[in-house]
């Protein structure tokens, strides 16, 4: 089972079978998706036709940004265990260990909004990191203090490559 939100309010309970009937909410639910390459998608769904794109994806937090027609949407994934952690009031112990930023795709640094020393929530812009003609805006991914800056701005920067280091 997958639970994914896109704000506090809004959220669906996904059971996908890679090979059979998946389900939303608990009812049936037939797609048929095909790859396009680079993140983008062809959807067909009740008859209508979807354009999607994965813009950004932080892999560790399990968010993701994706472009559905063109319109923005931020999603935040969670599998069984992580509401489990949810359940029992232990959701942020994995999040107050992450200490480091890293390039979610090989770019070109074209911002930097944080300074060494700053105090930075979970979701503020740290750093704007432009791949294949777009702006990804890449954030905090916990609340914390930015110990040191890795990257210089019009630098390029590779897939896994460290940004920001936190304290």
């Amino acid at each position: 089972m997958l639970q994914v939100r896109t704000t506090p309010d809004q959220h669906w309970d996904i059971e996908y079978q890679p090979k059979g009937p998946s389900q939303v909410d608990g009812e049936p639910f037939a797609w048929d998706i095909a790859a396009l390459g680079q993140g983008r998608y062809h959807i067909l769904l009740e008859g209508r036709s979807y354009s999607a794109e994965v813009v950004s994806a932080d892999y560790a937090a399990k968010a993701f940004q994706v472009k559905i027609n063109g319109q923005l949407v931020e999603l935040q994934a969670k599998d069984r265990f992580d509401l489990l952690l949810d359940k029992l009031g232990m959701s942020n112990v994995a999040a107050n260990k992450v200490n480091e930023l890293k390039a979610p795709m090989p770019g070109l640094i074209v911002a930097i909004r944080v300074e060494p020393g700053q105090a930075v929530l979970k979701g503020d812009p740290l750093l704007v990191l432009e791949a294949m003609k777009m702006e990804n805006i890449l954030k905090a991914p916990t609340d914390g203090v930015v110990g040191a800056i890795k990257v210089n701005l019009r630098d390029n920067v590779t897939k896994g490559q460290v940004l920001v280091q936190f304290n």
